[in-house]
């Protein structure tokens, strides 16, 4: 699955190889950069302004190698997820929404069919949903999310008992 991880983009004919290479560098760079950065703002000032800075460095990066690099690739999916964990606690719903959607398909793809990664991706996905009031995608999602669980986990899990009432719930 290494081809489908690095996909490139192919828009007039494949980037060079040194261009790809560049990015690559840069996308390690920059995530690089952005741990640097979140270890900083997120204990030293965890206010606003330095959590618009991080999803300004996941925008900006990811406007960079969308260049070179399909959504699929794993350090476009790495700071997409990282733009929807800033999201997520600035509490932007939609944003988080939005990159989420993004992010599933090449979870799906990438991980196993039973990975808690994408087991926790459908959880996060149901839940904005619900918080955006889409209870038919968020029940979907949900759903999804524990499905991947119970092969996990076993059906027994509170964890998944949890879920279950959430959905009871709303």
């Amino acid at each position: 699955q290494d081809k489908e991880k690095l996909e490139i983009c192919k828009l007039n004919g494949p980037p060079s190889a040194e261009t790809v290479k560049d990015m690559i560098r840069y996308a390690r760079n920059v995530i690089e950069e952005f741990r640097r950065a979140k270890h900083y703002k997120y204990i030293l000032c965890l206010t606003l302004t330095p959590l618009v800075e991080l999803l300004e460095i996941c925008e900006l990066s990811l406007d960079k190698m969308g260049a070179v690099f399909e959504d699929s690739n794993v350090y476009m999916l790495h700071m997409m997820y990282q733009a929807m964990g800033v999201c997520l606690y600035v509490q932007d719903w939609e944003g988080a929404l939005c990159y989420g959607q993004k992010i599933i398909r090449p979870y799906s793809k990438h991980y196993p069919s039973y990975s808690l990664n994408v087991a926790s991706m459908w959880l996060k996905l149901g839940r904005l949903y619900m918080a955006l009031k889409n209870r038919t995608a968020g029940v979907k999602a949900l759903k999804r999310a524990i499905a991947i669980m119970e092969v996990a986990h076993g059906k027994d899990h509170p964890y998944i008992s949890e879920i279950k009432k959430e959905l009871e719930d709303h």
